[in-house]
């Protein structure tokens, strides 16, 4: 596990754009597996401003997203359709039928997710993905539990991770109770992991998915398994992990 220190935020956000530009000039049909949440949003700001400027072209690129509110449809402005088409698919000259999130209107969940499997098995699974950092170690909605989930499948969210939602809300109680998620097995899959954490309050669970034994527990520490995983993570997420980051 490759593992960048960054001053910030700001630091953080650029780096991952630039690992994630170097694959899209790499290979221009890549196919990306992308998140949501607050996390890769200067990732996605900083790639439109380098396709304005004609340095990124998305055109033959494919994306698979990690999740999707179970219950939401993409119109529902806290859907994770809306999210990404306003965050970055609207800014840039990407295919939107190339872009592929979990159908969260699909009331019959094993149906749900084995069609989100066959279509990432279909577009030849996935070169680079990007991940955030719960609170309590979740990658994607893949909670603790006592066992890593290989598939995508329907999860009932935490308390924490809830609570850690709310904010998007106008009510708690209006923040969806289950969701649809890439499997570990499949995100494990992937040529390439990022895994993006800023934020002292991440400090502690970034050091026990760095440092500390791989459980199902802790699911981002099954990272530690992955031969081209790489932390990008600021100074205060890194707090607790004595020497290291280059």
């Amino acid at each position: 596990m490759r593992v960048y220190k960054t001053k910030d935020y700001e630091g953080m956000s650029k780096k991952a754009a630039f690992l994630m530009a170097a694959q899209i000039n790499a290979k221009p049909d890549s196919v990306l597996g992308l998140a949501t949440g607050s996390t890769p949003v200067g990732v996605y700001r900083q790639l439109i401003q380098w396709y304005r400027e004609d340095l990124l072209d998305f055109s033959r690129i494919t994306t698979i997203n990690l999740d999707e509110y179970r219950g939401l449809a993409a119109e529902n402005d806290q859907s994770y359709r809306y999210f990404m088409n306003h965050n970055l698919f609207d800014h840039v000259n990407i295919r939107k039928e190339c872009t592929y999130l979990p159908d969260g209107t699909e009331p019959d969940s094993k149906k749900a997710c084995r069609e989100y499997d066959a279509i990432i098995k279909g577009v030849g699974g996935i070169d680079l993905q990007i991940l955030g950092l719960g609170r309590n170690g979740h990658i994607g909605f893949n909670e603790p539990g006592d066992y890593f989930e290989k598939t995508t499948h329907c999860v009932d969210l935490t308390e924490s991770t809830i609570e850690a939602n709310k904010r998007f809300f106008q009510k708690e109680e209006d923040v969806p109770r289950q969701a649809y998620t890439m499997g570990i097995q499949t995100i494990m899959g992937a040529g390439t992991i990022l895994l993006l954490v800023s934020g002292e309050e991440k400090a502690e669970i970034l050091r026990q998915v760095i440092c500390g034994p791989v459980t199902p527990r802790v699911p981002a520490s099954i990272l530690q398994m992955h031969p081209r995983a790489v932390v990008i993570a600021d100074e205060a997420a890194l707090s607790r992990t004595e020497n290291l980051g280059e």
